[in-house]
Order: structure tokens, then C-alpha cells, then sequence
């Protein structure tokens, strides 16, 4: 179990996800429990909340998980997605209104030098307009 805020990438496109988390996984190495998941069902662009859900698993840390998302389905879908998680952890999961790379990558530095959840929320958010 990791003693850092986990990210999670959700993205409408699978190659979107994939690419913002190898420059996390570039940046920060593996200090940071990381999940992403983009893309629909049949490869297509789109989100589901299965794969969100299963990526926040992925992600999972006692000290939380920040999402960072690209488009309004993919916040909508994280939303339904932490609505689902067990009763326990639904406190412990956030969606950072940043700009899903940007964000991703400060997000998850601030989560590698032991920032706390509420930590990680704003570095990333400073990024918003």
C-alpha cells in the first residue's frame, strides 16, 4: 500500500489516458499509485463507470485518489463512479477541476512529495482559469 495520494486519468479517448499517464509515470516514477482508463467498450471515444471504477482500484491509497478527467461525460461517469465505491472510500476520492495533462502531472508531483489529498486537489487546480 502506498503511502501517496493515488491519481487516477479518465479520458474520452484510451490514447489520451494512456499518453498522460506515461509522462506521470516519466515524471514521478512508480511513488505514486496510478490508474487510468479511457475510451469505450468497443475502442471507441466515450468513458464508462466499470472502467473508472476499476482504475480508482488501481489507484487506491488510504491517503485518497485525485481524478483528473478530460470532458463533462468523464466527470459525470467519475461522479457515478465514487457514488458506487464502497461506503469507506467515497470521501477519499476527488475530481480536480484542472486540465487533464497538466493537471495529472502536477497533481501526481505534489502526491510523490507526500502532499495530502486536499494538497494535491488544489496544486492541480491551480491550473484552471
Amino acid at each position: 500500500m502506498s503511502e501517496n495520494v493515488g491519481i487516477v486519468i479518465v479520458s474520452h479517448s484510451a490514447d489520451v489516458a494512456r499518453g498522460t499517464a506515461l509522462m506521470v509515470e516519466q515524471m514521478v516514477g512508480s511513488e505514486v499509485p496510478l490508474g487510468w482508463c479511457g475510451g469505450n467498450p468497443d475502442g471507441g471515444l466515450g468513458t464508462n463507470v466499470e472502467a473508472i471504477m476499476a482504475a480508482i482500484d488501481r489507484a487506491w491509497s488510504e491517503k485518497g485518489v485525485a481524478i483528473l478527467v478530460d470532458l463533462g461525460g468523464a466527470e459525470t461517469n467519475s461522479e457515478m463512479a465514487i457514488e458506487m465505491l464502497p461506503e469507506a472510500w467515497r470521501d477519499k476520492v476527488v475530481i480536480c477541476n484542472a486540465p487533464i495533462v497538466e493537471g495529472a502531472v502536477m497533481a501526481a508531483t505534489e502526491a510523490a512529495g507526500g502532499g495530502t489529498l486536499e494538497q494535491v486537489r488544489a496544486t492541480a487546480e491551480e491550473l484552471s482559469p
